[in-house]
């Protein structure tokens, strides 16, 4: 490149950001159209201590299997007093199972409960064929 009477030739390399800024703002709606948004809803689960008198039992087809972790790790079923130990976990499913088809398992964790408690009991409710599991918070 020679020089012209003493004077540099201007660069004119611009970077145009005009197609960039475009396929930004195309792939901005393209997640918003697309996007799902949930609203996170949970039940609460009444135990037996919390039940009022005056409220009748519920229908026996409409009874769930409801598990209560405490902050030990102890397993607690359908309220009962007495806490179950890990290997009876699937063997009660299944005998409340027979009885109510259309039961579902329901799992109330403690805040301080371990996540392995609430893993095993999902994996013997899904070992026994249970379809709807549900957890919810204390």
């Amino acid at each position: 490149m020679k020089k012209i009477s003493g004077r540099k030739k201007a660069d004119n390399s611009n970077i145009d950001l005009t197609p960039m800024l475009d396929v930004v703002f195309i792939l901005l709606i393209f997640f918003v159209v697309t996007a799902t948004f949930l609203s996170e809803t949970s039940i609460n689960a009444a135990s037996s201590d919390n039940n009022n008198s005056d409220q009748p039992p519920p229908d026996d087809d409409k009874k769930n299997i409801l598990f209560e972790i405490g902050s030990n790790n102890e397993i607690i079923l359908n309220g009962n007093p007495r806490p179950i130990i890990a290997t009876q976990i699937r063997s009660n499913i299944d005998q409340l199972k027979a009885e109510n088809p259309s039961a579902s398992v329901i799992i109330q964790p403690d805040k301080s409960s371990s996540v392995s408690t609430l893993v095993l009991i999902m994996d013997a409710a899904r070992q026994a064929g249970m379809q709807n599991i549900s957890i919810v918070e204390p």
